[in-house]
């Protein structure tokens, strides 16, 4: 057999084989049998995976690792910029994002009361550029003023989904009127004019502007013909005019700036309407969620509500996740969220309780985070141990919970508002490492 000659001998074993699956183990049993994420593992290793591909990606272009390893990958500190590299110094970016492979925790936001959606509305960051249609921008908004009574907003950029977490947001759009309250979303497709009013008082909530595409209902596949969030339970405006001779102050998102005009009398002029474009809202709490009743847990792909897809099969321009009640009841497994990497950015926010069984402080309620691609990101240190230790029983997560998740195939960047000025909260994962060190 014809091979190559090499001056340096290589000492190392191998398993053989292109683009197939294979294991390894450097202990015996230090994999454990049928289940990938046991409840606490063989010589207390932490289960950990790293995903290469999205979740929904095709079984054949599905990139995954589960690791059984003696630290997770989260026990490390703030990343750093590495300066005086000849790398870095090369690199010419004229983004209003900055990129960091931190995880990042910011506190809620204080509820500017003398601002109303527009002027209290702040990017948070994104990726793409609207103009190309590609790409995406996450914000959190607060208000305690309605807009003025005259105005309208629309963006020419994307199509904006509303999340509010605390009070509630009417939208007067040209085909009618919604009321958006904590525990729903809606969606404005691009174009589409609105204004937005507060009939309850100051609210603070979070929005996402897709650049690329449309909001779709995710295929089924094996699940069948009916779960997640279904067809019949999205609302959407019946048709309402207004024939005032006031003239309304348009503002549009155009290629990422504001720009202004005057319209003859109201642009909510609309007496009737037909057709496939129109904003809609979905109750959150109607939301179908399927799960495990054996071992193990699935991908949060499960709790997807409403997904953008990519060019990539299975890979998504974003999809909206909503983690809200359900029951577990997986036996022999870890119950919680897993220390994890992902190929995909996760954005996620909370607005009551907390996103799984233990409800966090009430003055948490409206804090997000970001794990960014390749993010190490799982459990604290006493969370992870009382995951391992306890009795496994079903049990239920409340009605009082519920968190949302953007999780986007783009890495996403930060603007210096989200770096600078919004308080971060400090992070918790890599204080495993003093645990270990108690431990030993």
């Amino acid at each position: 057999m014809t091979t190559s000659t090499f001056e340096i001998d290589d000492k190392f074993k191998y398993l053989n084989g292109f683009n197939g699956y294979h294991q390894s183990e450097a202990t015996e049993g230090a994999i454990p049998s049928v289940i990938n994420i046991p409840q606490s593992s063989k010589y207390g290793l932490y289960t950990e995976r790293i995903s290469g591909s999205s979740f929904t990606a095709p079984r054949k272009d599905s990139k995954q690792t589960w690791l059984y390893r003696l630290l997770p990958s989260t026990c490390h500190g703030e990343f750093t910029v590495l300066e005086n590299h000849p790398f870095n110094s090369s690199q010419v970016s004229d983004s209003k994002y900055q990129y960091s492979p931190s995880q990042s925790t910011w506190a809620p936001v204080r509820i500017a009361k003398e601002a109303d959606f527009l002027t209290g509305l702040q990017l948070i960051g994104g990726a793409g550029n609207p103009t190309l249609k590609e790409g995406l921008a996450y914000y959190v908004f607060t208000a305690g003023q309605s807009m003025p009574p005259n105005q309208a907003f629309y963006s020419a950029d994307g199509d904006f989904l509303l999340a509010p977490q605390t009070g509630s947001l009417d939208l007067r759009t040209e085909m009618g009127y919604l009321r958006v309250r904590p525990n729903e979303i809606c969606v404005v497709p691009r174009g589409i004019r609105f204004h937005v009013s507060l009939p309850g008082g100051p609210v603070r909530g979070f929005a996402l502007e897709l650049f690329e595409g449309h909001f779709e209902l995710p295929e089924l596949g094996p699940i069948g013909s009916t779960g997640l969030a279904n067809i019949r339970d999205f609302e959407i405006p019946t048709a309402s005019y207004d024939n005032s001779d006031g003239d309304t102050d348009i503002i549009a998102k155009f290629a990422g700036q504001l720009h202004r005009t005057s319209h003859r009398g109201s642009i909510f002029n609309v007496v009737g309407w037909q057709g496939t474009y129109y904003p809609y809202k979905y109750d959150l709490g109607k939301f179908n969620t399927i799960g495990s009743v054996s071992y193990d847990h699935p991908d949060p792909s499960i709790f997807t509500v409403l997904t953008c897809p990519s060019s990539i099969p299975g890979e998504a321009v974003v999809d909206v996740a909503v983690f809200g009640p359900r029951w577990l009841v997986m036996e022999k497994s870890y119950r919680p969220p897993y220390f994890h990497r992902n190929t995909m950015s996760e954005f996620a926010f909370l607005i009551k309780g907390g996103f799984d069984v233990t409800p966090l402080p009430p003055q948490l309620a409206g804090l997000f985070s970001l794990n960014n691609t390749m993010c190490a990101h799982g459990a604290d240190p006493e969370s992870w141990k009382q995951a391992t230790d306890k009795v496994l029983q079903p049990q239920k997560i409340p009605p009082g919970n519920l968190g949302v998740m953007f999780e986007s195939r783009y890495i996403i960047g930060l603007t210096e508002v989200a770096n600078k000025t919004l308080v971060k909260l400090p992070g918790k994962s890599a204080a495993f490492a003093e645990f270990e060190k108690a431990k030993i």
